[in-house]
């Protein structure tokens, strides 16, 4: 997500590292052939924050600060699906302007996505379906900030993050009241953002903490409370959303300071993409068979936004 405070002096220190170990890197770690699969457009605000894929390899992105949902295809077309309302005057905390985060996609083609503009009537989660327009299915409290969105299709519920509040919502996706899931110290910010990124997986919601640079698994229960906050790993300052490659526990972590890192089950963690690879912040990330997708959105180089692809080498 997108972050005032500016990661430009860390970004300056690192560069000559990362330019002189993004060779070694390709070689060593299981991703090859990172190339950006499409190119998006700066002074259309066309910067993508999150992702999910479609069966055919699309990917379905959300455009933050355009209040657009777009489908990009394989060949790198990209259509605008849905353009969210303008508020007479957005007051999002910690960015100022509306802002379309997390995105989650069901069987049926139903769209989900999270909406955050500081008003009472537009804040919330919004469902497109295939050919329809928009609409508002939950209300999230204005003052919050929703951000990452999962989608447990066996229940039928959806988990979304509020990063100003460090929480997790529940929220029936035929629409309904949100009920806080999950809280605790390890969801809340220090600094900007809290909980951030977020997927369901093996048994448990996983999730970011951008400011304490964590991920963290929270088993789902047989009654449904959330069960305990597990810090599954650590050292990741800016990790913004993630996915995982398999059915195991290894995942693939967005982070604001240009990298993308991989997370093995016991914590450890590597660098596995760079700006040498054409990471401009990137956000987010979505694994489909061998192929890894990588939205950058440029909020702190301010050129060039995109989506790379690169093989994963299982």
């Amino acid at each position: 997500m997108p972050r005032r405070r500016t990661l430009l002096t860390l970004l300056a220190t690192s560069a000559a590292l990362l330019a002189t170990t993004a060779t070694a890197t390709a070689a060593t770690e299981p991703l090859s052939k990172p190339h950006i699969a499409a190119h998006f457009t700066l002074s259309a605000e066309q910067q993508p924050e999150n992702i999910t894929l479609g069966g055919d390899g699309s990917a379905y992105l959300t455009f933050s600060f355009a209040r657009q949902i777009v489908r990009v295809t394989p060949s790198g077309r990209i259509r605008v699906l849905a353009t969210l309302p303008a508020p007479a005057k957005a007051n999002t905390p910690n960015l100022g302007k509306a802002f379309v985060g997390g995105i989650a996609r069901a069987h049926d083609g139903t769209l989900y996505v999270t909406y955050a503009t500081g008003t009472d009537d537009l804040t919330g989660i919004r469902a497109i379906r295939p050919g329809g327009r928009p609409h508002r299915i939950a209300a999230l409290p204005a003052g919050g900030l929703p951000n990452g969105l999962a989608l447990d299709r066996r229940t039928g519920r959806l988990y979304v993050t509020d990063s100003v509040h460090g929480v997790i919502y529940r929220v029936p996706a035929r629409g309904g009241k949100a009920t806080v899931w999950a809280e605790g110290d390890a969801l809340k910010p220090s600094t900007f953002a809290g909980a951030n990124g977020l997927k369901l997986h093996n048994g448990a919601v996983w999730a970011t903490n951008l400011d304490k640079g964590t991920v963290l698994r929270i088993p789902l229960t047989a009654r449904g409370p959330a069960g305990k906050i597990q810090v599954r790993a650590t050292g990741m300052p800016s990790i913004d959303d993630f996915a995982f490659t398999g059915h195991g526990d290894t995942l693939l972590a967005a982070r604001d300071d240009n990298q993308v890192d991989l997370v093995r089950p016991d914590g450890t963690h590597t660098a596995v993409l760079t700006a040498a690879d054409g990471l401009q912040t990137p956000t987010s990330v979505a694994v489909h068979g061998n192929t890894v997708y990588v939205p950058s959105a440029a909020y702190l180089t301010h050129k060039g936004p995109n989506l790379l692809r690169a093989h994963l080498d299982r």
